[in-house]
């Protein structure tokens, strides 16, 4: 098949929230689009698409995820361009991503994966330890707050929902002590100005697909999946695959604090992977290696067998 090349008379249109974050995963798109069939970067047309969960006024009154809807909120829109021919290809944090597209869809293609970490932000302090008791941290991630509070039961947990920009200037405002945001998100913002210490996963585990960009696209577009070919990352693909089983076996949804993070060496792929009551009061965690190409298979047995150890009343979101 003969790959209809975009051109800047007839450029792929690339769809993607307005935030600053977003924008720059989508210009990294074009970018490495552009590299590898050697277009210029006109032959690209970045559409910005307003989702339900970038509501202003939804973010200016910290309204916790969970009271608004789910992941959805941040791709539903997005996806219904693209359904309609309105865009050619969506890009997405992939953490943000359900882990069932609709009908229609395919996320098959993804970036390499950025530095996996959270980041502990704070003018003055490097790190939980430093907090004092009942100290005021700010985060809108069930999965950090629920890990925070299991560490660290008397710590004050207030919802802080927004971009970067909105947190650091929430932060700066004294509404919170400290906050947290993701590692790689910092870094394509290029924000080494922000006071940010990397947290090991041994410390806190990410979120499922932490760090990875997804790139969408219509099931029988193969114009568009053979131009994304060239820059699929196959070692992040894996890890991932893995990683988004599990959470699929949990049946994840933004009412679930779910850590995960798979690695790999070599031929090997290790999975590790939490699950926690919201309030932080009890944590079920697992940690397993196997060979890469069974990752999927070992994330839906690591989910099940957490979901067989959770006692009653563990996921009472359910």
């Amino acid at each position: 098949m003969t790959v209809p090349f975009p051109s800047p008379d007839r450029p792929l249109k690339i769809g993607t929230r307005g935030s600053p974050l977003a924008l720059a995963q989508a210009h990294e798109t074009r970018d490495r689009l552009s590299a590898a069939h050697d277009l210029p970067p006109e032959a690209f047309d970045i559409v910005v698409i307003h989702t339900t969960g970038d509501n202003r006024s939804l973010i200016d009154a910290d309204r916790p995820l969970k009271e608004i809807g789910n992941k959805g909120l941040f791709t539903k829109e997005i996806e219904e361009a693209l359904l309609s021919g309105g865009i050619d290809i969506a890009v997405h944090s992939t953490k943000d991503m359900p882990v069932e597209q609709p009908g229609g869809l395919v996320l098959g293609t993804f970036l390499p994966r950025e530095d996996v970490r959270d980041a502990f932000i704070s003018p003055t302090k490097t790190g939980l330890a430093d907090l004092p008791p009942g100290a005021v941290v700010g985060t809108s991630s069930l999965r950090r707050r629920a890990q925070l509070l299991n560490r660290r039961p008397d710590l004050k947990v207030v919802e802080f929902r927004g971009n970067v920009q909105t947190r650091l200037r929430k932060l700066d405002d004294g509404v919170a002590d400290c906050t947290f945001l993701a590692m790689a998100g910092l870094s394509r913002l290029g924000r080494r100005d922000v006071p940010a210490t990397p947290i090991e996963p041994d410390d806190m585990l990410p979120a499922v697909a932490q760090g990875a960009i997804g790139i969408e696209r219509r099931a029988d577009d193969r114009a568009a999946a053979m131009l994304l070919e060239a820059i699929h990352d196959t070692g992040t693909a894996r890890r991932l695959a893995a990683e988004r089983s599990f959470l699929a076996a949990l049946d994840g949804s933004c009412e679930t604090p779910i850590a995960a993070l798979a690695e790999l060496d070599g031929g090997a792929l290790r999975l590790r992977g939490q699950v926690l009551r919201p309030d932080g009061s009890e944590a079920l965690s697992d940690d397993v290696t196997g060979a890469v190409e069974d990752g999927a298979e070992m994330g839906r047995a690591m989910g099940a067998g957490l979901l067989a150890r959770a006692g009653k009343g563990f996921f009472d979101w359910r």
